[in-house]
Order: structure tokens, then C-alpha cells, then sequence
């Protein structure tokens, strides 16, 4: 027959008490800081957060401590800061990866082409939701826009001058299909970090030709320097000249008019009288040529001789100073 010890059985339950007591408390210890804890979170400047309520997103952007709800609300932070990634190369060692740098151009010739596609998230809820990896998506739209604009570049474009215009299309296209896309993501900038043909013989033949090219810029802009500078030196030589015959022109054009006005008036005086003119116009003749001219008139009934004397008589003269000396 079991004996029941009345004492014992009293300490039992007060035992039993004191765990229920300490469970309690040990469960309000616990319990109180999760709750705590989990009803604040923190947004950095360069974060934004993203706050599901029941299936119902919201965008949290400013900064700082906020309050939610424990076991009702999630929250999601997203870095809105610019990113990047490198298409063509490992940005860890800078080694090319020929699966993504080797492409086709428009002439059939090969060439590797490294890329770096920044990018930044502009819609936090459709980055979280819209799908699965948003990035992912990214990359593969951006691989496939670099391909399909350098197939429609030859390669001299693609290694020389065509870089700035080979970015622009491959931006716009990454933004149309990301618009189709609709993943929350902008691509802020594209750039092309190296081109180069895939084999040295080719490069070293792109190298020369990059040489002649630079060249022949330069033979240009001398050449257009000196004109530059010849240009207006000819143009102030041929105003000059321009203003000389200018000048010569109405010179002898007054003078010719002179002249006809002159003879013009002679001849209205030769029609009245034409004797007295024509002798009158003698005498004035011989005024003007004898005072400048040594002469002997030998003459007789019938004719007279006028010699003019200068040159012989100087020559003359000369010769015998000469024989003096």
C-alpha cells in the first residue's frame, strides 16, 4: 500500500509554480526584445526601403529610423546608389573573357570589345518584384545591344572613330528594351574600356593604320595653319593690286577724256577757220620741240632741212674730253 507524504506533495506544487513563473518570465525576456527589435529598421542615405504590408508594397526613401509592424510587415532594402558590371572582361584581374568580347562586325571581321554598363535602381518595387533577378536581365539585354550594334559597325569604326557613336546606340538600345522590361533599372552610362582585333598581326596592322590616320589629321591642320595663315596675306596683296588698277583705270580714263575734250574743242576751231588753225597749231608745235632742241636750218628756195644736232654733237663732245684725259 502506496503511503502519500502530505508535506512533500506541497513543496511539489510550489516547485511547479515557480517554473510556471519563470517560464513567463523567460518568455517576456525573450519575447520583448524580438518584439522591440523587430518593429524598428534603418534606412541609409544611399538605400531605399521597400515596406509589404499584407501583399501591398510601399517605397520608404528617407533616411533614417522607421517603424513596422512584427510579423505583419516586411521590409526589403535596395541600394539606389550607381552600380556597374563589365561585359568582355574580369574587372577582379582585368582578363579579357572571349565568350562575351569577341563579336562580329559589319565587314565580317572579329573583334574584342570590353564594355562597362552603369546602372542604378529607379523603381525599388519593381526591382524587388517584377522579377526574379532584375540584374540578370540587365546583363543579358546588355550583351545582346553591344552584339547587335557592333554587327552593324565595320571594325575600323569599332577600334577608331566610332566608339562615342557605338556607346549612344548601345545605351539607347539597353533603355528600349529595359522600358519593355520593366525591372525597376536605368542604365546611367555605357562605355567601351578597350577594343582590339583578336590576333597580333592584325593588331599590329590596326596600330599602323591608326598611325597613318593620326598623319594625315596632322598634315591636315598644318596644311589648313599655313593656309590660315597665307590667306590673308593674298587677300590684302589682291586688294592692293585691285585698288592700284582701280586707281590706274580712271587715271587714264580721265586723261583719255581729257584728251577728247581737248581735240573736241580743236577741231570746232579747225572746222571755222582750218588755215589759221592748222597754222597756229604749227607755231605752238615748234614752240614747244625748238627751245629744247640744237638745230642749223639749211635751206634753200625750194626746201628747208632741220637736223637735230644733240647726239652728235654730244658724242662728239664726249670723245674728245675723253682723248683729253
Amino acid at each position: 500500500m502506496e503511503t502519500v507524504n502530505p508535506k512533500g506533495t506541497e513543496q511539489l506544487r510550489k516547485i511547479r509554480k515557480v517554473i510556471k513563473k519563470s517560464g513567463i518570465a523567460v518568455l517576456l525576456a525573450v519575447a520583448v526584445p524580438v518584439i522591440a527589435f523587430g518593429s524598428v529598421y534603418n534606412v541609409q542615405e544611399q538605400e531605399q526601403a521597400v515596406v509589404t504590408t499584407l501583399g501591398i508594397p510601399r517605397t520608404v526613401a528617407e533616411p533614417g529610423l522607421h517603424f513596422k509592424i512584427p510579423f505583419v510587415q516586411n521590409v526589403h532594402k535596395v541600394n539606389t546608389t550607381i552600380q556597374g558590371f563589365a561585359v568582355g572582361y574580369d574587372p577582379s584581374d582585368n582578363e579579357s573573357k572571349e565568350e562575351d568580347s569577341l563579336m562580329i562586325t559589319k565587314d565580317y571581321n572579329f573583334v574584342n570589345v570590353d564594355f562597362f554598363v552603369e546602372y542604378k535602381v529607379t523603381d525599388p518595387v519593381k526591382a524587388i518584384y517584377a522579377s526574379r533577378d532584375p540584374l540578370i536581365i540587365l546583363q543579358n539585354v546588355s550583351r545582346s545591344s553591344i552584339r547587335t550594334v557592333i554587327g552593324s559597325y565595320d571594325v575600323d569604326s569599332a577600334l577608331t572613330n566610332g566608339k562615342n557613336e557605338i556607346q549612344s546606340k548601345v545605351k539607347e538600345m539597353i533603355t528600349a528594351k529595359l522600358a519593355e522590361h520593366n525591372v525597376g533599372l536605368t542604365v546611367i552610362n555605357v562605355t567601351i574600356q578597350d577594343s582590339e582585333p583578336p590576333t597580333k598581326e592584325v593588331m599590329e596592322a590596326f596600330k599602323a593604320v591608326e598611325t597613318a590616320k593620326q598623319g594625315k589629321e596632322t598634315a591636315i591642320n598644318n596644311a589648313n595653319k599655313y593656309r590660315n595663315e597665307k590667306l590673308p596675306e593674298a587677300t590684302a596683296q589682291t586688294d592692293q593690286i585691285l585698288q592700284e588698277a582701280e586707281s590706274s583705270k580712271a587715271k587714264r580714263i580721265n586723261e583719255a577724256s581729257a584728251e577728247v575734250a581737248k581735240f573736241n574743242a580743236m577741231y570746232e576751231e579747225y572746222v571755222k577757220n582750218p588755215e589759221v588753225t592748222k597754222k597756229r597749231m604749227f607755231y605752238e608745235t615748234m614752240e614747244d620741240v625748238l627751245p629744247n632742241m640744237k638745230v642749223i636750218i639749211d635751206g634753200t628756195d625750194q626746201t628747208s632741212t632741220i637736223l637735230p644736232l644733240d647726239s652728235f654733237t654730244g658724242g662728239a663732245a664726249s670723245e674728245k674730253k675723253e682723248n683729253q684725259e
